[in-house]
């Protein structure tokens, strides 16, 4: 009796509750939904004024300066002390001993050639006073100024064959181009320097016993240096030798001006880049420093610059159509890192200068005028 009661409470209670949850349905449905505000982006944007647009190329590269000599040694002694020390970044005006190596030795023997010469040339001249009387005083004017501490004087002028003959005959000739190539390599003992500039290498030291071909070290000249640079071979025709060219440091914090120096004739088959070469001089330069160039290679007419964040997929970007967006067609003529040059956009051409996340045609949008030209 008592499950009974405890049933019939338990279904009464069921009946209850599906009527209550069925009311509960019907109220729900209806509740009218929640109405949501349609959102309207705002954009900057920009009016189109064509005009001419540089076109600015960059390029970076190293100094090197444009007058350098590595020192060689052509002949063989001990290293000499000289004037100045031979230490990198000693300066040397034009003209100052570079390097002196001790060539007392081989001194004695160009002298030794030229006494041999001399009196060669006096044991004929009794000879030359009988059968040649007429070039005599010549040659004795030759001996008379011939000075065995100095570079040996020319020969006279042969005056016929039958002088030629003699002379050549008695070996003077021989004799005369012998010391000459002793006199010649006693001067490559010393080094002189070609240029004012400075020492940034060196190898040997006062004292070193120094071999023929050895290397000694090498000398720049400070007041004029160049940057080499590969420039695409697509921009080879505009650029021209003695063109200004603007340089920085890679902090941008100093400026130099640099001429187009030189162009090379040949295109890099493997990169299609043709290098040129710019120079610049600045005394607070140095060798090896890294800058930036912006070369000027053309001048675009009727063009327009903007972000390249703005540039869309088969180049078209966003203009702004009675607060519409919408999408033209451009022709992009140049990219830098960071701008596209574009043709092609009609004077007048309301286009939005910011990206807008999410931006598709015929997006509703609210204008805000950035007074960018």
């Amino acid at each position: 009796m008592t499950r009974k009661i405890i049933l019939s409470v338990l279904g009464v209670l069921l009946v209850v509750a599906s009527i209550f949850f069925a009311k509960t349905l019907i109220a729900n449905k209806n509740t009218p939904k929640p109405f949501r505000e349609k959102v309207v982006k705002t954009v900057s944007i920009d009016t189109v004024t064509n005009g001419t647009v540089p076109i600015i190329i960059p390029a970076s590269g190293r100094l090197v300066a444009k007058s350098r000599i590595e020192l060689y040694s052509e002949v063989q002694g001990v290293f000499k002390k000289g004037n100045k020390l031979f230490k990198p970044g000693q300066e040397f005006n034009q003209g100052e001993v570079l390097i002196s190596i001790d060539a007392s030795e081989y001194y004695a023997g160009v002298q030794s050639a030229r006494s041999n010469l001399y009196n060669t040339i006096s044991a004929i001249m009794p000879d030359l006073r009988l059968d040649f009387p007429e070039v005599y005083q010549k040659w004795q004017n030759y001996l008379n100024g011939f000075d065995l501490s100095k570079s040996t004087p020319k020969l006279p002028e042969m005056s016929s064959d039958k002088e030629n003959y003699f002379i050549t005959g008695r070996g003077i000739v021989s004799s005369y181009y012998d010391v000459k190539n002793l006199e010649q390599r006693l001067s490559k003992f010393v080094i002189y320097a070609p240029f004012s500039g400075i020492l940034t290498e060196a190898l040997v030291t006062e004292g070193s016993l120094v071999r023929a071909g050895q290397k000694l070290g090498e000398f720049i000249n400070t007041s004029a240096y160049e940057m080499e640079v590969a420039i695409s071979e697509s921009y080879s025709s505009l650029l021209k030798v003695g063109e200004k060219v603007e340089l920085n440091n890679l902090d941008k914090t100093v400026t130099y001006t640099g001429t187009v120096s030189r162009i090379n004739g040949r295109v890099d088959p493997t990169t299609q880049t043709i290098t040129t070469f710019i120079e610049v001089k600045d005394d607070s330069l140095k060798e090896g420093i890294y800058l930036e160039a912006n070369l000027n290679a053309k001048q675009e007419e009727n063009a327009i610059e903007i972000s390249r964040s703005l540039l869309l997929e088969d180049n078209k970007i966003f203009v702004v159509r009675d607060s519409i967006l919408d999408i033209i067609d451009v022709k992009p003529v140049y990219f830098s890192e960071t701008n596209v040059v574009l043709k092609g956009v009609p004077n007048g051409t309301i286009i939005i200068s910011k990206p807008v996340v999410g931006a598709y045609a015929g997006m509703l949008v609210k204008t805000l005028n950035d007074d960018k030209k």
